[in-house]
């Protein structure tokens, strides 16, 4: 059972790498799990500090990825219009194939366009921002979960004698 365990948690942590590319799929937090499983394993103490930590860093990098995009729009110049474009962008993006890619610079750009009556030039430029906001909460979800795969590796070496 120690075995199953192990690979499960395993392949949580390495679906939690792909969930940070792929839309279909929340990373952080199927990497979260895969922390968690290691602790179902009998005779392995449950760190509770170390689950507790990592459970806040996943909610909070996990949010982050919602609200990042709509900065980035700010920061390109955008407006509140296109801030909020962005957000709903994003969430409608989560139903359609590739729609978390393009979702946020859409909403981002009708947003603009429409709501805010900017023009063409401007509501590219915020559009574009949010393409870059989603891309950098992009890479710091994967970079957390390369660590959270990291971290697994090191608390099954760390209790190898308690497991094997």
């Amino acid at each position: 059972m120690e075995i199953v365990l192990l690979l499960l948690g395993m392949v949580l942590c390495v679906l939690g790498i792909m969930g940070s590319f792929l839309p279909v799929l929340p990373g952080l937090p199927i990497s979260w799990l895969g922390l968690m499983v290691f602790y179902f394993i009998p005779g392995i103490e449950t760190d509770y500090w170390f689950l507790g930590s990592t459970l806040v860093v996943t909610i909070l990098l996990y949010g982050l990825g919602y609200i990042i995009p709509a900065q980035g729009t700010k920061r390109f110049g955008g407006s509140k219009a296109g801030a909020i474009g962005t957000t709903i962008g994003l969430i409608v993006g989560l139903f359609f194939p590739f729609g978390i890619l393009i979702g946020p610079f859409l909403g981002a750009l009708i947003g603009e366009l429409i709501f805010n009556k900017t023009n063409s030039k401007t509501a590219l430029k915020a559009a574009f921002g949010s393409f870059i906001g989603f891309l950098a909460g992009t890479v710091i979800n994967f970079m957390a979960a390369v660590v959270y795969l990291g971290l697994y590796i090191w608390k099954v070496w760390e209790n190898q004698l308690i497991i094997f």
